[in-house]
């Protein structure tokens, strides 16, 4: 199966109450049944959608109450949606309320054994993992003492090391990363690492957005229980960040009239489109260096890129950037003005910029040069255009990989 996750129109509603509601059978009487009644129903998520491809890492951000806690629960079984369907294949394993089923009068090798069970394992495949869950934990002198004599830091180390035994198809991570020191924080992250590259799905829901787009592939932020921009982790997250920072909190439109490329492709912001549009990208051309528009280069030709932009207010000295990716997702090669060590003056009004590819030396394949213009310090982008521009690259012959560079045999 390649999607183990498949999220296809889900929505969950939960009723209010009213806030004198009787919780007696007396007060019942007194006050009526009528409070007993809900006093209102709300959508805490709503027409969300997406999916989950085997050894992908999808991270969920938003404000508290945007609904991320209650899909998690929902992935997890916790809870059936109202609306739309959920479809999971696999062994679930879930780092969430960590510790949750721990007694504190057991030993850890008792509540070790207890947790293995919940979480799904036979007491066979525990006692196998023992020494292994014991080692990641860091706590065999301790094993076999009463888990209240533990710190918290200790029992969540212990949760955790049952957790990432189980050997799931899907990961569930609700903010949980921060366990144990440094030192410990890094090794579950190489664990979760290991997950991901042996193919398990994975969604982490937290509120560090750095967090977030450092681990993740694609980011999925929620707004009031719907899906405000789902893509690539880095662009949704400098979207997320851009919109909740105080100076550019309201500069990002509510509504626009469909903006079309040269090409004629559409740009639907938080869709292929993502940034605070305080400075934006007006046109894009690609074309050979004599000015001619190109769709299409045989292998090691060169490529212009030509950006048309608009600051409406002093910029002060953006980033351009220009990235090569495959129709995967797969990034081949990237650069920016940073990179290169070309620092702009602050700009206003209309201009362009360009960027010489001396050669393109990739393999046989269609492409997307995606364009961005940053903010100076990288905190988020002003505007940036994904899987928009199509290129297609030709050769002679086929090859396999990503780079095709220049080179020869010679019989010695």
């Amino acid at each position: 199966m390649n999607e183990p996750i498949i999220v296809q129109g889900v929505g969950k509603q939960f009723r209010r109450y009213h806030p004198e509601r009787p919780s007696t059978l007396i007060e019942t009487f007194i006050h009526g049944f009528r409070r007993l009644q809900p006093s209102a129903r709300f959508w805490a998520l709503r027409d969300v959608s997406f999916s989950i491809p085997n050894g992908r890492m999808v991270g969920i951000i938003g404000a508290n109450g945007a609904g991320k806690s209650t899909l998690l629960r929902l992935l997890g079984g916790i809870g059936r949606p109202d609306e739309g369907q959920i479809k999971t294949h696999g062994r679930i394993g879930a780092l969430l309320d960590l510790g949750a089923g721990f007694h504190p009068d057991l030993t850890g090798r008792e509540n070790l054994f207890i947790s293995g069970v919940i979480s799904g394992l036979t007491r066979q495949e525990v006692a196998a993992q023992f020494e292994n869950i014991v080692a990641f934990a860091e706590l065999q002198p301790f094993i076999d003492n009463p888990l209240r004599t533990y710190s918290t830091g200790m029992q969540m180390r212990l949760a955790f090391a049952v957790a990432v035994h189980i050997e799931p198809d899907i990961l569930l991570i609700d903010e949980v990363l921060a366990v144990g020191d440094v030192a410990f924080q890094q090794k579950c992250l190489e664990r979760i690492g290991q997950f991901k590259e042996r193919g398990c799905a994975i969604v982490l829901v937290s509120h560090d957005a750095t967090l977030v787009r450092q681990l993740c592939d694609e980011a999925i932020w929620l707004r009031d229980g719907r899906v405000t921009a789902h893509g690539p982790a880095e662009l949704v997250v400098g979207q997320y960040l851009a919109e909740m920072s105080a100076e550019t909190r309201r500069r990002t439109p509510i509504a626009q009239p469909p903006r079309y490329t040269a090409t004629g492709q559409e740009l639907r912001l938080h869709e292929n489109r993502f940034g605070s549009l305080e400075m934006e990208i007006e046109q894009v051309n690609l074309s050979d260096p004599s000015g001619q528009p190109v769709g299409e280069l045989l292998s090691g030709q060169p490529l212009c890129v030509r950006i048309a932009y608009n600051a409406p207010q002093v910029i002060a000295a953006p980033i351009f950037g220009v990235t090569v990716s495959r129709e995967d997702g797969f990034i081949c090669t990237e650069t920016s003005t940073d990179v290169a060590g070309v620092t702009l003056p602050n700009l206003h009004g209309r201009g362009q910029i360009s960027l010489l590819f001396e050669r393109l030396d990739l393999v046989s394949g269609h492409y997307y040069l995606d364009v961005g213009i940053y903010e100076q310090a990288w905190r988020y982008a002003y505007d940036y255009h994904w899987h928009i521009y199509p290129l297609r690259i030709m050769a002679s012959t086929e090859s396999k990989g990503v780079l095709r560079p220049p080179h020869r045999w010679q019989w010695l």
